[in-house]
């Protein structure tokens, strides 16, 4: 029953993937990446716990800057299985690959607020997850080649959409010093007045092997597809990021 569902799951998300790709028929742009991931939540009563992570985005696999991504968040468990959270997150992108995110080709900052709901919904074995995310962003860019920083900021808003399947690999359910396999795809859709070319903005797949060491420590790692569309054109072409690698990933819960 558990292989049967196993592959289910991979060849459900893996046409997702598939039929994502084949639908961007403009120009395409490879890059490796590395993703590796720290989050911790501390639990402050049986309501409220608060959220933090850093997210170290390398490019080359580990050799490039990507981006680095810092999130704060508290956390309100409105249900046994429904969590609220509301934050704020800073990214620190850099100019990485052969045509940068942006066109001045530089660095840039970006200030976030985000709203999070998220929905556990087990089925048997299953552990089926839902992620709602909405995002208000304050894009950093240059007005003035000569800045040193950024001088102006772009608001955009995104919203996002995540599903994640997880899978015990022995048992029924997942126990300390046990190993697990997870599917993830993500969708991010960028809306408003200053969207651009970019309403579609990425699609995120990931598939992951994992191991709970106690109900505090866990860690999990595979591998990660993102498809990213740029939010202008390049030489009148819609331009699209196709970068896959690693994703390494570290949750503390205290």
């Amino acid at each position: 029953m558990r292989k049967k569902s196993l592959f289910l799951i991979f060849n459900a998300l893996f046409f997702l993937v598939i039929s994502t790709k084949a639908q961007n028929n403009r120009r395409i742009v490879d890059n490796s990446i590395g993703w590796y991931a720290l989050f911790v939540n501390h639990k402050i009563d049986n309501k409220f716990s608060l959220h933090g992570e850093f997210q170290y985005r390398r490019t080359d696999y580990i050799n490039d800057p990507m981006q680095n991504l810092y999130r704060v968040g508290v956390n309100y468990l409105i249900h046994p299985q429904v969590t609220l959270r509301v934050g704020y997150a800073f990214a620190d992108t850099y100019p990485y690959g052969e045509i940068p995110i942006q066109s001045s080709g530089r660095r840039f900052p970006e200030h976030r607020s985000y709203q999070m709901l998220t929905i556990n919904n087990p089925i048997g074995t299953l552990q089926l997850s839902h992620r709602f995310m909405l995002e208000q962003r304050f894009i950093g860019r240059f007005l003035d080649p000569k800045a040193n920083r950024a001088d102006d900021y772009l608001y955009m808003n995104r919203i996002r959409y995540m599903v994640r399947m997880q899978l015990p690999l022995q048992g029924k359910t997942l126990d300390d010093k046990e190993p697990y396999v997870a599917v993830y795809d993500e969708l991010l859709i960028g809306f408003g007045r200053n969207v651009n070319q970019n309403v579609f903005d990425q699609n995120r797949f990931g598939a992951l092997l994992g191991y709970r060491f106690t109900e505090k420590i866990r860690i999990e790692g595979g591998y990660l597809n993102q498809n990213l569309q740029l939010g202008r054109f390049v030489d009148g072409n819609n331009l699209f990021q196709n970068n896959t690698g690693v994703v390494l990933n570290t949750y503390l819960n205290f």
